[in-house]
């Protein structure tokens, strides 16, 4: 089944996240048959490309979404959830405790593409930011649609995990996320990894970094020209000079009064998922000098964590010495 909520273009401008969050007692939908809406999306026409944002985690993703909602020709879609549905689902394929046949996962895929291409009059693209535990379909939705392009946000491991430990629901996520991500290690280390409940809240962050990172470095590797590694921290220190480069490898138009204005965009000032709270460049490193303060101890054991994993998996050691973001 499928859920097809009213939306129109300023409520998805406001969404930060496109799951059960932005639901409430005025919400109008209908669940349909999901073999009924797969018929009405080949109805679709004039489709609009279909790029990516994806990212490891708190590394300003949702910040570049909003500020390509400023260029005026971007429909932006910031973390639908039958991405992390379908994220799922692709992880046991070929089991027998899979949902979805092979073919009814290509044909799903095909759909949300289709449903995700339309757009309003001004939409030149249509750019779907990921949520971090998506990352592992970049593989798959690249290779199912020639035309689509991401970028792949990340940040070094000492910078991560202090941005990480600074939250003050981390330890909730970190948790939560922890047995997909211990799984998607497992399946690429040959040395045994010791058990998440016996991981501190440091290490749980550098297992994070290293399992989302792995996935980052394999979908570059794989479509290299189409998927673009961004550094925040780099994105940071030259905002106009990132989001040139953003543009151009979406290929859409660089706008000389846009990017000259970039440094001056309210959306530089107010904390991308929660646009209420004032929060900038400066806020934020303040936060990450506090994190350094308050959680030395833990990010130290993450990064012990992180170097006695290179010492003995090759592996892990390319990840940490050879990520080019």
């Amino acid at each position: 089944m499928v859920l097809l909520v009213q939306f129109d273009a300023g409520a998805y401008r406001l969404a930060s996240f496109l799951d059960d969050r932005i639901l409430g007692p005025g919400t109008k939908g209908a669940w349909l048959p999901i073999g009924r809406v797969a018929e009405a999306a080949q109805l679709v026409t004039n489709a609009r490309p279909v790029h990516f944002i994806f990212h490891t985690g708190h590394v300003g993703s949702t910040l570049v979404s909003r500020l390509l909602d400023e260029t005026g020709g971007v429909l932006s879609l910031r973390e639908p959830l039958p991405l992390r549905t379908l994220a799922d689902a692709h992880d046991v394929l070929g089991q027998p405790d899979s949902l979805l046949s092979d073919k009814e996962f290509v044909v799903t895929l095909a759909m949300l593409m289709r449903l995700w291409s339309r757009g309003y009059d001004t939409t030149r693209s249509v750019i779907v930011k990921a949520t971090s535990s998506a990352g592992r379909l970049a593989v798959p939705i690249l290779a199912a649609s020639k035309s689509a392009r991401a970028i792949y946000m990340n940040l070094r491991p000492e910078a991560y995990l202090t941005t990480l430990l600074a939250g003050q629901n981390s330890p909730a996520d970190l948790r939560g996320h922890g047995p997909e991500r211990m799984r998607r290690l497992r399946s690429l280390i040959a040395t045994p990894l010791a058990p998440l409940y016996t991981m501190s809240i440091g290490e749980l962050a550098a297992m994070s970094w290293l399992a989302e990172s792995w996935t980052q470095r394999d979908a570059v590797k794989r479509f290299a020209g189409r998927i673009m590694p961004l550094d925040f921290d780099r994105f940071l220190s030259s905002v106009r000079d990132g989001m040139a480069r953003v543009l151009s490898h979406f290929e859409l138009p660089g706008d000389v009064r846009f990017l000259s204005e970039l440094d001056r965009s309210p959306v530089l000032t107010r904390y991308s998922k929660a646009p209420e709270y004032p929060y900038s460049p400066g806020v934020r490193a303040e936060v990450l000098r506090e994190s350094q303060r308050r959680n030395g101890e833990e990010i130290r054991k993450g990064m012990e964590w992180l170097e006695r994993g290179a010492r003995s998996d090759n592996g892990i050691a390319e990840v940490l010495t050879g990520l080019d973001v």
